[in-house]
């Protein structure tokens, strides 16, 4: 039944295949030369198989482990350097007519207040967030026809594009809302959306159909095809990921890695990015009822294997997170990071909790997350150059991959960095900021370039902004 380019979930996604390669990966978990010859081949920065990624997850031995984790290191900064991008989500509405028994927004949740925001909300959320120093945007939004149609979702996108602070603007917005029609599909692409972005949840199919017992989500093959109508419709940058404590999570890892694969096959480019969320504590959900819970040890090993197994992609945590396992997966994998985040309805401009849609572990502000990644030599980027100069889908995955992406991201992540502590930051973080971007400078190793970025810098002191390569 497994069949890679098949346009049916069930041939692309096929349970027999996932069940083989869990069996497979069980068998040789501990046969060194062959767990050997996959790190070696991993080092390559060509990626690897659902199968072979699946032997690496499953080893548990703490020497091969470590290995692995290294590597990780090393691929993850040949590909992304030293650079973490930032966005936040704004949610727009909390109304939803699916049955997901994980998410406190599901139907029959009568004790949760409903929201919708109206656009003039949404210009003051757009507002807050650009106060704080936020460029990109996830929007997030319960799925319901009448309250949130894809006219109002549009409406919302052009009400963030058109709003202007100060020098706040969003530059780019990436849509996080339910499987739509390849109508649909388009009408968003011709908004000027980023990434659409849509997480599978869990690809076992009997747990699928279990958790979503009600509502258009229900549909197993109408979810999980919704990247293939996305990319017919020309939306060529997609986002995938799992909510990991659904199912176990190395079949969930396998199937997502297999979606990934089919992408490729299809369309000629894998996921541009792959957040890797976990179930969390939130109003009416008990995360106890969910016994796949990932400990943490066992999570940022995924977050490795999927960094060896896909190089290319952007990987994303969210602050569903600590502090604390956020900075081992920044080393890790993780190239993208939500800062200062509110999960409510509203909750930027009103701090509304009551609408959350899952409780946060990292509560710090926007300006503490920023100086905590310079403390760890990280860049802190709101770039958005490559969506606004056409380097998606394709034309993005061959730069990356070929890491001529360095010449124009580095440049990019310390004029964005520069906007942000010249316009937004606290005076520490500042001095902090101002010392980082000397330093990396010397990373540009192209000359003309480099004068550049640093004639750049100049012109955003005297309040000149947007500058990219």
């Amino acid at each position: 039944m497994y069949k890679i380019d098949s346009p049916h979930a069930t041939e692309f996604i096929d349970d027999a295949e996932i069940k083989a390669t869990l069996e497979y990966a069980e068998a040789n978990k501990n046969n060194i030369e062959l767990v050997n010859s996959l790190i070696t081949k991993a080092s390559f920065c060509k990626g690897l198989s659902h199968r072979e990624a699946a032997v690496l997850l499953l080893c548990h031995d703490p020497q091969v482990r470590e290995r692995i984790h290294n590597l990780a290191r090393e691929v993850k900064k040949r590909f992304y350097g030293n650079r973490i991008v930032l966005f936040a989500p704004l949610y727009l509405s909390n109304y939803c007519v699916n049955g997901c028994v994980y998410c406190p927004y599901h139907a029959k949740n009568t004790q949760l207040p409903r929201k919708k925001l109206t656009q003039d909300e949404v210009r003051s959320e757009t507002i807050a967030l650009q106060d704080l120093g936020h460029k990109r945007l996830a929007l997030e939004s319960g799925e319901h026809p009448v309250e949130t149609p894809i006219e109002y979702i549009l409406e919302c996108i052009h009400t963030i594009y058109t709003t202007h602070h100060k020098h706040g603007s969003i530059r780019r917005v990436n849509v996080n809302i339910a499987a739509t029609t390849v109508e649909n599909y388009k009408k968003l692409k011709d908004a000027g959306i980023g990434t659409y972005i849509l997480f599978q949840e869990t690809y076992h199919k009997e747990n699928y159909e279990r958790l979503h017992p009600t509502g258009p989500k229900s549909d197993y093959a109408w979810h999980t095809e919704a990247m293939d109508r996305a990319q017919t419709a020309g939306i060529d940058d997609v986002g995938c990921g799992v909510l990991f404590g659904l199912s176990p999570y190395a079949y969930d890892f396998v199937g997502m890695l297999m979606h990934a694969e089919h992408l490729e096959a299809c369309f000629g480019v894998g996921p541009h990015t792959i957040s890797v969320p976990r179930i969390r504590p939130a109003d009416d959900i008990d995360p106890r009822a969910f016994p796949n819970a990932v400990a943490d040890e066992d999570f940022l090993h995924i977050i490795a294997c999927i960094r060896l197994a896909v190089p290319y992609t952007g990987m994303i945590i969210s602050t569903r997170e600590s502090p604390a396992v956020r900075a081992e997966a920044l080393h890790l994998g993780i190239s993208q990071i939500s800062g200062g985040s509110r999960t409510s309805v509203g909750g930027y401009a009103e701090s509304d909790k009551d609408t959350a849609q899952f409780e946060t572990n990292d509560t710090r502000s926007l300006d503490q997350v920023i100086a905590w990644l310079i403390d760890m030599g990280y860049i802190p980027s709101f770039c958005t150059a490559c969506y606004r100069a056409g380097r998606t889908g394709d034309r993005f995955m061959s730069i990356c991959k070929s890491g001529q992406i360095h010449t124009c991201c580095t440049p990019n992540a310390i004029m964005t960095l520069k906007e942000y502590l010249v316009d937004y930051a606290s005076p520490e973080t500042r001095k902090k900021g101002e010392a980082l971007i000397q330093q990396s400078l010397m990373l540009i190793n192209n000359v003309k370039i480099r004068q550049l970025t640093e004639q750049h810098l100049t012109e955003i002191e005297t309040g000149e902004r947007d500058f990219r390569f």
